[in-house]
C-alpha cells in the first residue's frame, strides 16, 4: 500500500531524501521546504517518482 518516493531539490536538482506515502489518500505530490547538502542551504524539495 505505501510506496517509496525521493525528494528531489529544486535547486540543484540532486535527490538528497527518500520517505513513504500511501497513494490512496495522498494523491497529489508532496513538497518541503528541507536542508540540501550541496546548496547548504533550506530549499524546497519535489516528489520525484
Amino acid at each position: 500500500m505505501r510506496d517509496i518516493i525521493t525528494f528531489e531539490c529544486t535547486k540543484c536538482k540532486n535527490r538528497n531524501y527518500t520517505s513513504t506515502k500511501n497513494k490512496k489518500t495522498t494523491t497529489d505530490k508532496l513538497e518541503f521546504k528541507k536542508f540540501c547538502r550541496h546548496c547548504r542551504i533550506h530549499t524546497n524539495h519535489k516528489e520525484v517518482r
